[in-house]
């Protein structure tokens, strides 16, 4: 019998379509397909008129209106990072033109101060610490505005981020322009750090820009991990050095007790501790890889995980990290899993070449689903193989709601990830999609509508690819939904 959710009159809803559910069966060891009456079919397609003369290619509408798309655009992440961009540069400013009196004593503080919290914005322990706070603190009490504008902070830290390593790149090159302009005052060797520590920085950041990041990820990698540590090391050097000259009588004067006692030292430190710390947990782990389909491969660990987690995985200790979603039925599962679409290199030798140990940071880092606890009530949509962000967070609360639109389901992903959702997920909480049964994506907007207000949801969170996010986005802003999509750092 379906349930007072799934019924969905005529009267409401006009002529209805139909929408792949996975159905529990008693004494079912496969989740078995069924039909669900539940959102108006997209118009037929008419045939083409042979005499009819071509119409010429017209470009698609930009998706809403242009203050939806500007909100969209200038979201947290950005707000975070021109805030912090313009507050240093205004620094960097007046420090040029002799009115910040601090700045031109202590720039060194403010290069290391802005790279320490652009390293800790990026810290899995830090971030960790953050998201329980607010999970802690702010779970479903306060007001809606405020446990929505935590997400979007927790979320956007990003821009912080990207702003501090910016603008501490701007303050070091100030320091050292200021060095060279007064170079004959200064040792050669203070000189030299302080241009190699730029140049250090400057590419660790180029290799940082999204072009890079998303196109080439072991370049990235590899560059912004390796040099970045060239660059910590210079920094070390450059503090040691500008610390122990002393350009009034052109000596050195080595003292340990006056170095631990300025800023540029336990700035430097800090960010040394935050840099090694996840280090510390990189582990080299056993993996049972299974591939259900060409297109995918679902790797299992040991040991159960809290929801809202993603993890980084790799064949080396140090060269390359790839995250992906966690799926895990509980803290006290026996496994936890990632589900891997074939499409770099290192997906598709998961399947050509299935590895037996992988390694790994046992500290994982949070995603935006960790604040799930702060809602009463949620959405998750997932397209393809987001559900591996995605599926935690309905296992594990009963008061999430999963819509995943994918093609073929049960076949593409296995029995594994299906077995889950028969097992961890009522009928009545999932909506399961399947564009190959049905000839195409649903009505997305619709769809999400419809059970956002028939489940008394507060927030939707979306993970799929830039389109997808992109039209849902802006669908639930046009309506008044509460939602938080797929983040492509900027």
């Amino acid at each position: 019998m379906p349930s007072a959710f799934e019924k969905a009159s005529d009267a409401e809803h006009g002529a209805l379509s139909t929408v792949v559910v996975l159905d529990a069966k008693p004494h079912s060891t496969q989740p078995e397909l069924v039909l669900l009456p539940y959102l108006l079919p997209p118009p037929p397609k008419k045939a083409p008129d042979a005499d009819a003369p071509a119409k010429p290619k017209q470009k698609p509408k930009p998706l809403g209106s242009r203050w939806t798309r500007f909100n969209l655009f200038f979201n947290t992440y950005r707000k975070f990072f021109v805030f912090v961009v313009t507050l240093n540069f205004i620094g960097i400013g007046f420090a040029a033109a002799g009115r910040f009196t601090y700045a031109i004593d202590h720039s060194g503080a403010l290069v290391l101060g802005n790279l320490l919290v652009a390293v800790m914005m990026r810290n899995e322990l830090f971030l960790r610490f953050l998201y329980l706070v607010a999970n802690t603190c702010l779970a479903k009490w306060p007001p809606m505005f405020i446990r929505l504008a935590t997400t979007s902070a927790l979320q956007h830290v990003g821009g912080i981020h990207s702003g501090c390593a910016l603008s501490g790149l701007g303050w070091l090159i100030y320091k050292v322009v200021e060095i060279i302009i007064h170079g004959k005052i200064n040792h050669r060797a203070v000189i030299v750090t302080g241009v190699i520590t730029n140049v250090a920085v400057i590419i660790s950041v180029i290799s940082a820009f999204p072009w890079i990041r998303n196109q080439h990820h072991n370049v990235f990698e590899r560059y912004h991990r390796f040099i970045g540590w060239l660059g910590l090391l210079s920094t070390w050097i450059f503090v040691i050095l500008g610390n122990y000259y002393d350009p009034m009588t052109d000596t050195w004067t080595p003292d340990a007790h006056h170095l631990i006692g300025i800023q540029e030292f336990w700035f430097a430190l800090g960010m040394t501790i935050f840099i090694l710390l996840p280090w510390g947990f990189t582990r080299r782990v056993k993996v049972d890889v299974e591939i259900p389909s060409p297109k995918v491969a679902v790797l299992r660990f040991e040991r159960g995980m809290q929801q809202g987690l993603l993890g980084r995985v790799g064949r080396s200790s140090i060269l390359e990290y790839h995250a992906f979603g966690l799926i895990s039925e509980g803290r006290d599962a026996k496994h936890h899993y990632m589900v891997c679409g074939v499409q770099g290199d290192f997906t598709k030798g998961l399947v050509s070449d299935p590895p037996k140990t992988l390694w790994t940071r046992e500290l994982k880092f949070a995603g935006v689903s960790n604040t799930s606890a702060l809602y009463r009530r949620g959405i998750r949509v997932c397209t393809g193989t987001g559900i591996g962000a995605a599926l935690s967070t309905c296992l594990q609360s009963p008061d999430w709601f999963l819509i995943w639109i994918g093609s073929d389901q049960v076949k593409t992903f296995g029995p594994t990830i299906s077995g889950m959702i028969e097992r961890g997920i009522e009928p009545e909480r999932r909506v399961l999609w399947d564009s190959k049964k049905m000839g195409g994506r649903p009505d997305t907007m619709r769809l999400i509508e419809d059970v956002y207000r028939r489940f008394g949801a507060e927030v939707v969170f979306i993970t799929s690819n830039y389109q997808g996010n992109q039209e849902m986005m802006v669908g639930c802003r046009e309506r008044g939904i509460p939602a938080f999509g797929t983040l492509w750092d900027f």
